[in-house]
């Protein structure tokens, strides 16, 4: 595959696909795409804040006429960064799965707008959130602005004589999660089913169902992979992190077997392997929800400030794990 640079901005993929990166790709910083076949086209996601969004749709109306009406919108789950600048595209056509729609009903953006604004309230897990998104991010300006139409398990498109297909993957990092495949230019937007040079957070599981979505684009003729977060990869991307998903899983079931608690064994799991990727306090996180699943306790039963608890562990884990914390570089 072309050797793509990872730097802010608009990245020309051919054929009229285009990525749009934020470096780091830490907490926060995510991808997005566009789509385009003549006069018409297809957003793959919004990002986590209007400024921020603004900037993308500026430099998409400025590379191509067809961004200046952006029809449709496809918001691949309802994490934040991923739709909170929804409102810039209010006019379109906004897609998402319905299990993503009801999640975003959830968690609305005035809800992290009164986190990071209260974090001094709200014990260690809102002051995580604080340092690494509520510092880099203007929440109070974001608008509640949900999907027009969800779809379950697979929803096929037409940009222009272009084929794109949404597929249902999850419940995997949330329960609504969609990959958008374009099988003429053998090139799949992945939402945050996958991150690149940076650990991923499995949110909702299970894990084997994450892997499978790996397993399936393994299974298209697949060159091109535009990650939620980190830099541009192809196929080795994806094996990758498979490996790291088997490998965690494994570990951990170790662990749940000889009774350690969650906490224990995350951080007893060692992860040199992946020392080089951002965000290793997600382990946390993981191996939580792993323990869930091995114990057989549904997703549904997470118990009330379970997040924030758990943003709590992962700061404790940074500080104590990873020498303190890392500080996104944005540039």
């Amino acid at each position: 595959m072309a050797a793509w640079q990872f730097r802010k901005g608009l990245h020309d993929l051919g054929n009229g696909l285009w990525a749009y990166l934020q470096p780091d790709g830490s907490w926060g910083w995510s991808n997005a795409g566009l789509i385009v076949d003549g006069d018409t086209c297809l957003l793959v996601d919004t990002l986590f804040d209007v400024q921020l969004t603004g900037e993308m749709l500026a430099s998409m109306r400025a590379a191509t006429p067809a961004a200046r009406r952006i029809p449709r919108v496809v918001n691949t789950h309802n994490n934040g960064d991923h739709v909170f600048g929804n409102q810039l595209v209010a006019d379109s056509e906004i897609i998402a799965s319905r299990a993503c729609a009801e999640d975003m009903e959830l968690r609305r953006p005035e809800h992290m707008a009164a986190m990071v604004k209260n974090w001094r309230e709200l014990g260690p897990g809102a002051q995580f959130m604080h340092e690494i998104m509520g510092q880099y991010f203007r929440f109070d300006e974001v608008r509640h602005t949900p999907p027009t139409r969800t779809f379950e398990g697979r929803l096929d498109l037409k940009v222009g004589s272009k084929d794109v297909h949404l597929i249902e993957v999850g419940p995997a990092h949330t329960r609504g999660d969609v990959l958008v495949w374009v099988p003429q230019d053998s090139t799949v937007f992945t939402g945050d089913i996958v991150f690149m040079n940076g650990h991923p957070i499995l949110w909702a599981g299970p894990v084997n169902n994450w892997i499978a979505a790996l397993d399936l684009m393994m299974s298209w003729d697949v060159q091109t992979v535009v990650p939620g977060h980190g830099p541009i990869t192809d196929r080795s991307g994806l094996q990758g992190l498979r490996d790291y998903f088997v490998y965690i899983r494994d570990e951990t079931r170790k662990r749940f077997d000889a009774g350690m608690s969650a906490e224990e064994a995350a951080w007893d799991i060692q992860m040199d392997g992946w020392s080089h990727w951002l965000d290793a306090e997600r382990i946390v996180v993981n191996v939580h929800v792993l323990y869930r699943d091995f114990s057989g306790m549904p997703l549904e039963k997470r118990e009330e400030g379970e997040v924030l608890r758990l943003f709590g562990l992962m700061r404790k884990y940074r500080c104590e794990k990873c020498g303190g914390l890392h500080q996104p570089q944005t540039a």
